[in-house]
């Protein structure tokens, strides 16, 4: 493993979360949006990632050991939409409300989607010290090289 090789995978999980967060930020924005451009209330979007290079982790490791294997990290596989049903809320002076006079809410939960957001940005301070020890760490091995 050379020593880029950890700030590479730190980078990966930074842009990673940097994803999830913008896509969080976009649920909670239209977490009230009832008609889209397709007429339908707004459905809530999770992101897939996946290990970049998809070994198990014992062999991650071995082959990091033997400086065999290329660096690790993660990726954005695809952003999703949630499946689960809009709610059904029942508003008779709304615009969108049908005949019996019930809206129909996106699936978006104000809550969920701000845990979601403090454990994305946690995610992302953990990326940044990752980085920040990495660098401090060449830092000290070029000191002693002097």
């Amino acid at each position: 493993m050379s020593f880029f090789d950890s700030l590479s995978i730190a980078a990966s999980g930074l842009q990673a979360e940097r994803t999830r967060m913008d896509v969080t930020s976009e649920n909670l924005a239209n977490a009230q949006t009832t008609s889209g451009a397709n007429g339908l209330p707004y459905q809530r979007q999770e992101v897939v990632l996946e290990q970049v290079g998809g070994n198990s982790f014992g062999t991650t490791l071995a082959g990091a050991m033997s400086n065999s294997a290329p660096p690790g990290g993660v990726e954005v596989a695809g952003i999703v939409n949630d499946p689960t049903p809009d709610q059904l809320v029942y508003d008779p002076g709304h615009p969108g409300a049908n005949k019996q006079g019930y809206v129909s809410m996106p699936n978006v939960n104000p809550v969920t989607e701000m845990t979601d957001l403090i454990d994305e940005s946690d995610s992302y301070q953990a990326d940044v010290t990752a980085m920040s020890t990495a660098k401090t760490m060449f830092s000290k091995t070029l000191d002693l090289l002097k």
